[in-house]
């Protein structure tokens, strides 16, 4: 039997990777790499979006 596909709405501006590293080109002490770490501002680090109907609107 078929499984339903589930109905998430994947956020548009990160494509469902809404955390990334990157790498700044320094190195620490230790050897490992300096990294930042930037999360998408249009889901907040969900990599989701809500629906609009879902979506408060102000007054």
């Amino acid at each position: 039997m078929p499984q339903p596909a589930q109905n998430t709405r994947v956020c548009r501006d990160c494509d469902g990777f809404a955390t990334v590293a990157i790498t700044t080109g320094t190195r620490h002490d230790d050897g490992s790499r300096v990294t930042l770490r930037i999360i998408c501002t249009g889901c907040n680090g969900t990599g989701h979006t809500v629906p609009a109907a879902l979506a408060q609107t102000g007054r």
